[in-house]
């Protein structure tokens, strides 16, 4: 399959294949320079497992093992299974999510841990899913974790606090603080991120101005988050600079430090040789909007930007110019939603780049203010441009902003999470995806896969009509609990069988979800039991018989005839209400005694 086919799939068309094709199929992933999605390797991981093609995991990609179930590890190749699995990229499965907490659970079973400590041979198959477990376990464990902790993307703060506080011990390999040079920190890779101003203070100045070259070399071709880490440990090392500076007198109104030119910007790092008054002195306005561009790739801290955005301001006391705007860059971030709203932004170029992420994060009430202010001006919302703005955005648009956005930008947009929306935005939005993909309605499953990411949108009766296509459409459990609770209500337990597919058994891992609960408190026990069988608990109970006792307004048959449970795929059975109904004497093993509200139902063949 090519890529633009499994990228456009949220479950991989490979259901129907031969089990050899799909084993075939899950093996050549390994060469793929496509990433699948967390709703593709979950349907994956689940054909494996119904084909029993598990054996093999040493052939899969890591990745795809993060969505197999723990009660399919084999005990003999747990140790294996784990080790690799590992290796995979947790971040497609959501912190704090049943399956990735089970994965861990799993992995301590499996390697028989019982306590906070663990020994090298644990962490050596447990690799990143350190990164899941207690602050403490940090400490308490073999020195050898650092290497679990370098394959972390984040740490949380307690963690941070306990890699410095084991950092201070000196029992580590890389020794006491004060003993670390240039390599040392070097080697401590990603870790060296996390030192806190504790730690850093221990280190001596020569090592880490040395160090703060290294970063600063490498900062130019971070991406935005690795940027932020940066940043953080740059600022550390500057409060450590600061107090190395030697004090100049507060009166002093001239550049003492050289005057800053082009080959100073590309070839020092700033703030080490110029505090921020000597920075504001020595650049001169001429420099400043010549080399705009090169300043932003210095790692500068926040003192240093406002000394920027002063000299932008006054170098254009009316007004940024449109062509001035476009290379702002960080210094946009700066502005307040006043200052914005005088901007003359009128062209999409113009807007784009104020809205690249690489000039950092935007606040939303910002990113709002610059919208209406692009908007006012007579701009249109274009498909590149929503992607830009990103779903949780966009959704702080006016309403009647959303109602002028083309439907031909929604078709080009590609995916958009609305999901933090009103249920008003995403009706709307909805409305808007039905009228741009309408040209694919009778195709549902491609259909299906451009309108999803709307659904949250969706009447009931739209997704009773997906639901009865006639083709699976085999929606994921995320979709699944992002429609509207009010129209999910009015879907029956065939519609939502029939929506879920391959995807049914996902269900009930979500049965605690207050979505899930209360449409199962709306349906027949006996119909989640029958018709899904997935062992979801919590519907209505139908009453007992008493045998005796006449019901107020009887409306049930005296008994089931055998044509009553004959399977007929997909639809329910209508029981005629007998023109004189009475009660029955006796129930037997196999007759099913119905409600006035309850249709009988049919297995599923």
């Amino acid at each position: 399959l090519p890529p633009s086919l499994l990228q456009g799939f949220p479950c991989i068309p490979t259901s129907d294949l031969p089990a050899a094709d799909i084993l075939a199929f899950a093996r050549g992933l390994q060469n793929r320079t496509v990433e699948l999605s967390s709703a593709q390797l979950s349907c994956l991981a689940r054909l494996l497992v119904a084909k029993n093609l598990t054996a093999d995991f040493e052939r899969f990609p890591p990745d795809l093992l993060l969505f197999f179930d723990s009660s399919e590890v084999r005990a003999r190749t747990c140790r294996e299974f784990y080790a690799r699995a590992s290796r995979g990229n947790l971040d497609l499965l959501p912190k704090g999510s049943s399956r990735r907490t089970g994965l861990l659970r799993g992995a301590l079973t499996c390697l028989g841990v019982q306590s906070s400590r663990l020994d090298p041979q644990q962490l050596s198959s447990l690799g990143a899913l350190v990164c899941d477990m207690e602050p403490e376990t940090i400490p308490a464990s073999d020195p050898s974790i650092l290497e679990n902790l370098e394959l972390c993307l984040t740490l949380t703060g307690a963690q941070q606090d306990a890699l410095n506080a084991l950092l201070l011990t000196g029992g580590t390999k890389h020794g006491d603080p004060s003993s670390w040079d240039l390599q040392t920190l070097r080697d401590l890779g990603p870790l060296a991120l996390e030192l806190n101003q504790t730690t850093l203070s221990l280190v001596a100045e020569a090592a880490w101005k040395d160090f703060i070259r290294n970063i600063t070399a490498m900062y130019r071709n971070q991406g935005h988050s690795q940027r932020e880490k940066s940043l953080i440990l740059l600022r550390a090392f500057a409060a450590a600079s600061a107090s190395s500076h030697p004090r100049l007198k507060r009166n002093t109104d001239r550049c003492l430090s050289g005057p800053i030119t082009a080959s100073t910007i590309a070839e020092s790092i700033l703030f080490l040789d110029y505090n921020t008054e000597q920075f504001d002195l020595c650049l001169s306005n001429d420099v400043f909007i010549e080399n705009l561009e090169a300043l932003l790739e210095q790692p500068f801290t926040l003192k240093y930007l406002q000394v920027m955005k002063k000299k932008m301001d006054q170098i254009f006391p009316s007004g940024i110019p449109e062509e001035q705007l476009k290379r702002l860059g960080l210094l946009s971030r700066l502005y307040t939603e006043t200052e914005i709203s005088q901007w003359s932004v009128t062209s999409n170029d113009t807007l784009s780049s104020l809205l690249n992420p690489s000039g950092g994060e935007w606040k939303d009430s910002q990113v709002q203010q610059l919208l209406s202010r692009y908007m006012s001006l007579g701009g249109t919302l274009t498909g590149p441009l929503l992607q830009e703005i990103g779903g949780k955005r966009l959704c702080n648009l006016q309403e009647q902003q959303i109602q002028k956005i083309p439907a031909e930008a929604i078709r080009t947009a590609g995916p958009l999470n609305i999901s933090p929306c009103s249920q008003t935005k995403k009706e709307q939005l909805y409305r808007k995806a039905q009228v741009a993909f309408a040209g694919l309605a009778s195709t549902p499953s491609v259909y299906y896969c451009r309108i999803r990411p709307y659904l949250g949108g969706a009447p009931a009766k739209d997704l009773k009509d997906l639901a009865n296509a006639g083709v699976a459409i085999d929606m994921d459990i995320d979709t699944f609990l992002t429609l509207n609770p009010e129209e999910l209500q009015k879907l029956s337990v065939t519609d939502v069988k029939n929506l879920l597919g391959e995807n049914l058994p996902e269900l009930k891992e979500a049965e605690h979800e207050p979505l899930v609960m209360g449409w199962v408190e709306r349906q027949s026990q006996q119909e989640l039991d029958c018709v899904l069988g997935i062992g979801l608990q919590g519907g209505m109970e139908e009453p007992s018989p008493t045998g005796t006792t006449t019901p107020p307004h009887p409306t049930t048959p005296a008994s089931v005839t055998p044509t009553a449970t004959t399977p007929v795929p997909t639809t329910l059975f209508t029981v005629p209400t007998p023109p004189h109904p009475t009660t029955p004497a006796s129930v037997t093993p196999t007759d099913t005694v119905l409600t006035s509200t309850t249709l009988p139902t049919v297995p599923t063949p």
